[in-house]
């Protein structure tokens, strides 16, 4: 099977690091859904603003095996690994790929549902798809674009697993009133970064309290201290 890449995905997130986890619904992040030329046909979009939510099927267009993981899979005479380690799981405890949605699978494919905030007439890229809520790379490469049916495709009944324990996990974030002063003027973009931060970007394995960890977003670069609760912010500079 070869899959055509439709569009591609465009927002601040320049690294993994800071990525959301899963697609959020109450999101202020903006994502652009821009299409190859191949596939810049107005009438292909007709009908879409009528829908307030689309399923994205995607593409881990970044993700690398972990070389250890490749190794043993090898000897076992497989290609894949059936297990993998969730980062909210500690990074230690091991879990079937097909009870996670890891980026590291048969096929590096992803699914994710946003919100349509706007179609966006524009001069260079034609109609442009404006979401919230997507958990993508910029450039994420885009395999398809679907409507999301509430009456079919949501079950609220449903039951999440191991993700029931982090579904509402969040850090408080503080930043000094006179760094937020500063930067604001400038342009940063706070609410997507404060947005961020409270998901809390760490691996769970990684809890030193001292450790200064460093984020970029839109051209904006983070340094930030984290513990159990919080989140402080050390400083914000524009590259």
């Amino acid at each position: 099977m070869h899959l055509q890449v439709i569009a591609h995905a465009h927002n601040g997130f320049s690294q993994k690091f800071g990525i959301p986890r899963q697609s959020r619904e109450d999101s202020c992040i903006e994502t652009y859904i821009i299409f190859t030329h191949a596939y810049r046909v107005r009438e292909a979009l007709r009908g879409i603003e009528e829908y307030s939510h689309l399923w994205l099927l995607w593409g881990f267009s970044q993700c690398e095996q972990i070389k250890d993981e490749r190794l043993k899979m090898k000897d076992a005479g497989l290609a894949w690994s059936p297990t993998v380690r969730p980062p909210r799981l500690g990074g230690n405890k091991r879990m079937g790929v097909f009870a996670t949605r890891s980026p590291f699978r048969p096929n590096p494919i992803g699914l994710t549902s946003v919100r349509l905030l706007r179609v966006e007439e524009t001069s260079n890229n034609g109609l442009v798809l404006v979401v919230s809520g997507a958990d993508l790379l910029d450039g994420t490469p885009i395999y398809d674009i679907k409507p999301y049916l509430a009456f079919s495709d949501s079950h609220p009944e449903a039951k999440n697993g191991f993700a029931e324990a982090t579904q509402d996990y969040h850090l408080e974030v503080h930043i000094p009133e006179q760094l937020l002063q500063k930067v604001q003027p400038q342009g940063c973009p706070w609410d997507a970064l404060k947005e961020i931060l409270s998901q809390d970007p760490r691996p769970a394995y990684q809890n030193n309290p001292e450790r200064i960890y460093h984020l970029d977003y839109d051209n904006w670069a983070v340094e930030f201290t984290a513990d159990s609760a919080t989140i402080c912010v050390k400083n914000i500079v524009h590259k």
